[in-house]
């Protein structure tokens, strides 16, 4: 019998070379009685500035199981362990004729991928966009200042969009699927302590590499990746799917894995010129704020030497009302960075890598958008809006994808910068003061005025000091999803289509759209034996 214990709390100061002395307190017992531990969740309270503590829990192995009933009864924060069993079944045995293939190389598609090789469906994974290292190069070359690149980008290409913004892990799902998908990440590159903290954060530059190792293991495993290959259209006969067309020819497959991301708008017209069935959904749009690193640590740490211990501070913060404005993707010491997958538009994101190095804190700041406000009832119509305002960035930011910037002062007032005003930022290509609400429907920018000062009563004055605001942020969410059955996966009249992840609208960030492929690949293997 294995112990788990919960809710053990220590100052920040305290080495992890001490847990195990915590542990054996906890216990009562000798350490010498710990047969082994491991942290299973490792969180921060920040409650108290001047006295950040870490909240534990850990699984206990004593060398002594007898001792381990005894416990269970004597502390409400000791119980039994019960891990999560993993569901990996034994292949089907309906034959496939083809190989799987997967469209996207993002989380989604690269964990299906991943998974079909491990049990050896040899899957196809096509990707519009190149490899990752060919990716950097492109995007380097645009910060400078070089044209957009529509296929090669920071959305576009392997590891998808999640690769160049940011790399958070964190995720509401807990189970054996989300332990099965942080393993993979860890078995591919990432660091042990992403399967607990309650955080965690591979970093942009982390990422590159990780993707690579996915997809050299895939390989090894039988899987094949094609890049600079779009899907551009699905061969469909009596409610299956035959194959279909790529920019380099027809594929054959009955089994087809949809991880298109949020952001490949020609296919999702495609996939509605082609019957998929989808609708519109609730999307989140905004602005994104910049702040001062440094501004951000103090107000969260009280203590100077917590920084040492815990790096640039990060935050999360929700202004209710009678609509919620939150902080969405905190990229501490990070870059805002353009989203943009489409020319004569423009976007933004933020990213940052594992070292938080720059001098700026930026963070999404988004509303909730109903489907029912959309004033169309196409399934497209979240799209056309992204669009809209997107085209109109572009435009006033002078077409060269220099990013809208504005202070916060500014906007609250609604006062038009003086274009020739000096407003930092870490957006590399350039920026362009605005008034950014042109650039948001108006009841998006009343949300932002409601709540930004809520927002910066409580901290006490120090969130919007030295602010600046940057836009529009279009890509928090996905404005479709794309219907499946609950169990099998497969988009209704189409058997054989398996539409996955952000862009099918089942996901929000990397963790849950790989545990979204995850399973999906998993109902293929259920069903069907694999090739030989």
């Amino acid at each position: 019998m294995s112990l788990k214990l919960t809710n053990i709390q220590i100052p920040i100061e305290q080495p992890e070379a001490d847990l195990i002395n915590v542990i054996a307190k906890k216990l009562k017992l000798p350490v010498e009685e710990i047969k082994s531990f491991r942290i299973l969740r490792k969180s921060l309270d920040a409650r108290t500035r001047m006295k950040l503590r870490f909240v534990y829990s850990f699984v206990v192995e004593l060398k002594d199981e007898t001792d381990c009933s005894k416990h269970l009864k004597s502390d409400s924060q000791i119980h039994q362990y019960s891990p999560f069993v993993f569901d990996d079944p034994m292949p089907g045995e309906m034959p496939l004729e083809d190989r799987p293939i997967i469209v996207g190389s993002g989380p989604a598609g690269m964990l299906a991928g991943y998974y079909l090789a491990l049990k050896g469906y040899q899957p196809i994974i096509i990707e519009r966009g190149q490899a990752v290292k060919e990716r950097i190069s492109a995007i380097r070359r645009f910060d400078s200042g070089l044209p957009f690149e529509p296929e090669d980008n920071y959305l576009f290409g392997e590891g998808g969009a999640g690769c160049f913004s940011d790399g958070k892990l964190t995720c509401r799902l807990t189970g054996a699927d989300v332990d099965w998908v942080l393993n993979s990440f860890i078995e591919c590159g990432g660091r042990d302590s992403i399967r607990y903290e309650h955080r965690p954060h591979l970093g942009s530059n982390k990422l590159p590499l990780i993707c690579r190792n996915f997809r050299r293991k895939t390989e090894e495993a039988g899987g094949e990746y094609r890049f600079n290959c779009q899907l551009e259209g699905l061969d469909i006969s009596d409610g299956k799917l035959n194959g279909i067309q790529t920019s380099s020819g027809y594929m054959k497959t009955s089994r087809l894995i949809l991880g298109i991301g949020h952001s490949a708008r020609d296919t999702y017209q495609m996939l509605y010129d082609s019957g998929v069935k989808m609708q519109a959904k609730d999307f989140q749009l905004g602005l994104r704020i910049e702040q001062p690193q440094e501004q951000v640590n103090q107000h969260k740490y009280g203590k100077s030497e917590y920084f040492d211990i815990l790096g640039a501070a990060d935050y999360t913060i929700i202004a209710h009302g009678n609509r919620d404005l939150f902080t969405f993707c905190m990229c501490a010491g990070g870059w805002v960075i353009p989203s943009i997958s489409e020319a004569n538009m423009f976007c933004s994101n933020g990213m940052s890598n594992s070292r938080h190095e720059t001098p700026f804190a930026n963070s999404g700041l988004v509303v909730t958008l109903k489907t029912e406000e959309l004033n169309s009832t196409h399934p497209l119509a979240g799209v056309e809006l992204q669009r809209k305002y997107e085209s109109v960035a572009f435009e006033l930011a002078g077409r060269d994808y220099f990013c809208p910037i504005q202070n916060v002062s500014d906007f609250l007032a609604n006062r038009t910068p003086d274009p020739k005003s000096k407003i930092p930022s870490s957006y590399k290509r350039g920026v362009a003061p605005l008034n950014l609400s042109q650039m948001i429907s108006p009841v998006i920018a009343k949300t932002l005025r409601e709540g930004l000062p809520v927002m910066d009563k409580k901290w006490r004055g120090d969130f919007l000091k030295n602010a600046s605001l940057v836009g529009p942020e279009m890509r928090g969410s996905s404005p479709v999803r794309m219907e499946r059955d609950r169990v099998s996966f497969q988009s209704p009249g189409i058997a054989g289509l398996y539409p996955v992840g952000e862009g099918a609208g089942y996901a929000g960030g990397i963790m849950t759209a790989a545990v979204d492929g995850l399973r999906a690949s998993r109902e293929i293997v259920r069903n069907y034996s694999p090739l030989h």
